[in-house]
């Protein structure tokens, strides 16, 4: 019986250009995802209700559910940093030149 092949595909380092989304969509991806992780990791951490957090979002509980379920459609990467700076967040914008040799820049996005 034929077996089949085991082969890897060596990723990009961006998983959404990764699954075909393109450059510009892929940067916006990675930035509201990381966004997003910081709130969830802060909700969670200080093991408020949904309800609790919407209080402090000023935003209604089904949103909460959406954040904590990880959908980010429908909220933009301004909104997400907003609430985290509601959440008592700091959140830091960095640009830089891009490295030596790359004619187009990335979007690194680091949850500390």
């Amino acid at each position: 019986m034929p077996t089949a092949k085991n082969f890897m595909t060596k990723g990009t380092g961006n998983v959404f250009r990764d699954l075909g989304f393109s450059g510009e969509k892929a940067a916006e991806l990675v930035l509201k995802s990381s966004l997003l992780q910081a709130i969830q990791e802060t909700i969670r951490e200080r093991r408020w209700k949904q309800a609790e957090a919407a209080s402090h979002l000023g935003i209604d509980q089904a949103k909460v559910s959406k954040l904590l379920a990880g959908q980010m459609a429908g909220f933009s990467a301004e909104r997400l940093v907003n609430w985290l700076a509601k959440l008592g967040c700091d959140v830091e914008v960095r640009v830089r030149p891009a490295a030596r040799g790359r004619r187009q820049g990335r979007v690194i996005a680091r949850v500390s």
